[in-house]
């Protein structure tokens, strides 16, 4: 049974239980050197409320720990070592004691139990001795298990880090998505499984489960480092260089109309018209002045049309006759004010991705999977993959990159894409998009819901568990996506 436990906060407890009830002792302690000062550490002791520090250079347990011999001593206040410190500190009378070292299978010595108090109230005898170095023995295999199961997790928790790093690195703007996301997603099946209700009534997630989603909402953006920079951090629908080029025909055909205005002031000159030169000047003025406002607002509307909506907007249907709209360069050939490819980009109706940008975007999800799939999760981890794969599926069939049903998606995934757009809309000004206030955030999410897109219940319950407000003060408190 110790074997199988690898958490060390969970470990420790069942180790003084067991260890009470080999030898009938009224309370156990546990102490562990700690390898970084050498110091008996005792995180758990029945009866303690915090964590207790002692020298291996002093007291009953340092001298265990020392020598590796066991002490078996009958009367613990005639024993010099013995200090009574701990006995204050615990409102407890110790009066037999029996400390035996904990040895790993390489004889390394990892720490000391001491057993307080035969039931009996007769001293301990060899049998509880050689019966509590048994246990010892098992107890620092699990521990020591217990600290590489704790190793690897810090490992995974550096490279996923370090992974974080990696995908922020390509858009410093959206730095602290991945963490923010992470945070309201396990908050959020948090309080799934205190207030769920119709399908979410009776799930609850363990604490591996949600640290397999806060993995998978930590990772669930990095494959974007295969999309190119210039489409993952497209602030407006049309790049700077086109708008440059864009704007440069605008200023050509400002040019054109005035070069136009003066040809028609000289033909009327030549035609004799002299007589009136101050009229067809001063008509000329006006009709030149209207043509060059005309253009500039049709520049104004063109600027307009180029920024990104964060809902789908029409009114893009003037692109079409601007289309045909032309100006004469300075050998007179004709061309348009915008091209084809002007039109279709300046008439995207939400965001800034064209079809093809989008579909680039969108395949960051399988480059996700697909590295995710290279690592060898651990079995508690094993859906990491599975479950950001899914995060940009919808409910109604029309998500990516699979296109799933509501019954495919894994509700770890259906969580995560609540946290995702949540966190999109609400996140700081970004060079692409204005952040959104939090109530016009969960209306956008709330219609959403409504065209099956997003769960419903998921959402009310994201909503009234006030998820956001909780997953900041995690945050700020070291919680589980810090």
């Amino acid at each position: 049974m110790l074997a199988a436990e690898h958490d060390l906060d969970a470990l420790l407890p069942l180790i003084l239980v067991e260890a009470a009830l080999t030898v009938e002792a009224e309370r156990c302690t546990l102490f562990i050197i700690d390898r970084e000062t050498d110091e008996l550490v005792s995180k758990v002791a029945q009866g303690a409320e915090q964590e207790i520090r002692i020298s291996r250079d002093e007291g009953i347990a340092g001298t265990v720990s020392r020598t590796g011999v066991p002490l078996n001593i009958p009367d613990a206040y005639s024993d010099p070592r013995f200090s009574a410190l701990t006995d204050q500190q615990l409102g407890f009378r110790t009066r037999q004691l029996l400390c035996v070292p904990m040895r790993d299978r390489r004889g390394g010595m990892v720490g000391v139990i001491q057993a307080l108090n035969r039931r009996t109230d007769t001293p301990f005898t060899e049998e509880d001795e050689e019966l509590l170095l048994a246990l010892g023995s098992q107890a620092a295999g699990a521990i020591e298990n217990a600290f590489l199961h704790e190793d690897i997790n810090n490992l995974f928790e550096g490279f996923v880090s370090a992974s974080v790093v990696a995908i922020e690195s390509r858009d410093p703007s959206t730095a602290g998505h991945s963490g923010r996301v992470a945070d309201l997603s396990v908050n959020l099946a948090e309080a799934v499984a205190r207030g769920g209700s119709g399908v979410f009534r009776d799930i609850r997630f363990s604490r591996a489960e949600l640290r397999e989603l806060r993995y998978a909402a930590l990772l669930h953006d990095f494959g974007k480092v295969g999309v190119r920079e210039p489409v993952l951090v497209k602030a407006e629908k049309l790049y700077p260089e086109e708008l440059e080029v864009l704007k440069a025909r605008f200023e050509l055909a400002r040019m054109d109309a005035q070069l136009q205005s003066y040809r028609r002031r000289m033909a009327r000159v030549r035609a004799g018209e002299h007589a009136r030169l101050d009229t067809l000047e001063a008509e000329e003025e006006h009709r030149l002045a209207q043509e060059l406002q005309h253009l500039d607002e049709m520049l104004g509307f063109v600027l307009k049309c180029n920024r990104p909506t964060i809902l789908e907007e029409g009114g893009f249907e003037r692109l079409t006759e601007l289309a045909h709209r032309t100006y004469c360069d300075s050998r007179g050939h004709s061309h348009p004010l915008l091209n084809e490819r002007d039109v279709a980009l300046l008439s995207i109706p939400k965001g800034t991705l064209s079809v093809e940008e989008r579909r680039e975007i969108e395949s960051h999800v399988t480059h996700t999977y697909r590295f995710l799939e290279q690592i060898p999760w651990t079995k508690d981890l094993r859906s990491v993959p599975e479950i950001a794969y899914a995060h940009h599926e919808k409910l109604d069939g029309s998500g990516y990159p699979r296109a799933l049903s509501a019954a495919a998606i894994p509700v770890q995934s259906k969580i995560m894409a609540i946290s995702d757009i949540y966190d999109a809309l609400t996140a700081a000004d970004r060079p692409y998009k204005k952040a959104v206030p939090h109530e016009r955030a969960l209306d956008i999410l709330g219609q959403e819901a409504k065209r099956h897109a997003i769960d419903g219940e998921l959402l009310r319950i994201f909503i009234e568990a006030e998820v956001p407000r909780r997953a900041l003060n995690s945050r700020s408190g070291g919680g589980a996506g810090s």
